[in-house]
């Protein structure tokens, strides 16, 4: 890295990393005096509050679509009188299993055909162009929720729930790939923190103006009794693609285009694919990056299992209203954003390590919690935890990733793309397991309790990471 006269820093990539079909890509006018190429500027606070805003965006999908108002929609309208068994292109199943191997199905998808993406997003330097796709993507899907109105419509909503979650997932490999292109190293950890706590705020905002919506329907313009409630719930789904798509314009307008100048020829896809494979190739001298991921791959099968799911379980197991279902996603999401803060000042002052290991034994104590709990708010209580550690551990495993992938490489996307590919596998695995279980037990708390063992897998690969950019404290607050 080199500073500017103004006390900037850019990003630089010495010339001897460069081989190959890569240098094809590199242009001529992206060179200093001294040989270094100049990718971008580092710890710029425009380009850093616009990166915030993605954050701000897609989160309103994940709080609105997959943990709060969908689930409690979608029980809603596929349970008859009672009976929760649901026809789905010829087959009988269980409303709730269903809903569980749709969202496994979707992150089956996203890890084939990320690899691909992202080392051609690579190799043409354009990782916006592909981000902006699967938001498009993703938000026209939620807006196609609307029309999801009867059981009828079944395999519409299964379809637009599916590619909604593609979008979502897609569009973050892109976006976690800007992090260590727009700011250095001593603050990818409280920018990461900075992003999820935007998040937090602008979801726990929409879901507010939705909830408003939904309970004084009949105040608004929609009419009065379950229908007027059906539509303004619809009409909310509508909101969140508007949002997202709404607010990623401020990064789409502001991130940088092509950091590294890249000046592509051929076959993009052909290309991206030497481009990932040689990422994959470098991993062989990594292995404290590949233990990482490892421990990532297990612990995270907990993580997003619970962020997915924990509203069917209220439903399924405790039998909650939607009112008391609402509650507890907002306060996960309020501490969410404060968790977030504080892990990320404990990794500023213990490293990043010791902040995940903190985490995931409390994950090990929600799991084990969740078999036993019998009341509304031993609930509540539960939720307040998980959103503690729920935002602090988001945050800071993108963020200890950054630390651990090559400082000087461009190739960030494909690195990413690694990082996402394990984080859906993982949440094909932990969705489908807590379906699986819950269908051969009947209960979705044996199925909290197999979670528990993820973590404890997860906790016992990361001790082996021994690199010192995330044991040792970070040098920036």
């Amino acid at each position: 890295m080199v500073l500017d006269l103004d006390g900037a820093s850019r990003i630089v990539v010495k010339p001897p990393y460069f081989s190959g079909e890569f240098l094809s890509c590199r242009a001529n006018n992206s060179t200093d005096m001294n040989g270094i190429i100049v990718a971008a500027e580092l710890n710029n606070p425009k380009t850093v509050r616009a990166w915030y805003m993605y954050d701000w965006a897609n989160s309103v999908y994940s709080l609105v679509i997959t943990t709060a108002i969908f689930p409690i929609y979608y029980k809603a309208i596929t349970t008859n009188n009672g009976n929760d068994m649901v026809q789905f292109l010829g087959f009988n199943i269980q409303n709730s299993v269903l809903y569980t191997y749709a969202l496994s199905f979707s992150f089956l998808i996203v890890a084939l055909i990320l690899p691909l993406l992202s080392g051609a997003a690579d190799y043409t330097g354009n990782k916006k162009s592909f981000m902006k796709f699967f938001v498009w993507l993703g938000s026209f899907s939620c807006m196609g929720l609307y029309f999801f109105y009867s059981v009828n419509m079944l395999e519409w909503g299964i379809l637009c729930s599916i590619l909604a979650s593609i979008g979502y997932s897609s569009s973050l490999v892109f976006y976690d790939a800007f992090l260590p292109e727009i700011v250095s190293e001593d603050r990818y950890d409280v920018t990461s923190a900075r992003g999820f706590s935007m998040g937090y705020y602008g979801s726990v905002l929409l879901m507010i103006i939705c909830s408003v919506l939904i309970m004084f329907h009949g105040e608004f313009w929609f009419s009065d009794g379950p229908a007027g409630e059906g539509e303004a719930t619809r009409f909310s789904f509508l909101l969140v693609g508007v949002w997202w798509i709404g607010f990623s314009m401020i990064p789409f307008a502001i991130l940088p285009d092509n950091p590294y100048n890249r000046k592509p020829v051929g076959n993009m896809f052909t290309n991206g694919y030497k481009e990932i494979r040689k990422v994959w190739n470098s991993l062989a001298g990594l292995p404290d990056l590949k233990r990482y991921l490892w421990a990532f791959f297990f612990y995270n099968m907990g993580v997003q299992t619970v962020m997915y799911l924990a509203t069917l379980f209220g439903t399924d197991v405790l039998h909650l209203e939607s009112g008391s279902l609402i509650m507890v996603v907002v306060i996960i999401q309020l501490v969410g954003s404060i968790g977030a803060w504080m892990f990320a000042r404990l990794s500023a002052s213990k490293g990043n390590r010791f902040s995940l290991l903190v985490m995931i034994t409390i994950w090990i104590a929600v799991c084990i919690g969740a078999y036993f709990i019998q009341t509304e708010y031993q609930f509540y209580a539960l939720a307040f935890v998980v959103g503690m550690i729920m935002g602090g551990i988001q945050s800071l495993s993108r963020a200890t990733y950054s630390k651990l992938i090559p400082a000087d490489t461009p190739d960030h996307a494909s690195y990413f793309s690694f990082y996402d590919i394990t984080y859906n596998i993982s949440i094909v695995i932990g969705t489908f397991s807590y379906g699986f279980i819950n269908q051969i037990t009947g209960s979705m708390r044996y199925s909290a309790l197999a979670l528990a063992v993820y973590f404890v897998i997860g906790i016992t690969i990361l001790l082996t990471v021994k690199a010192k950019e995330i044991i040792e404290a970070s040098r920036q607050s």
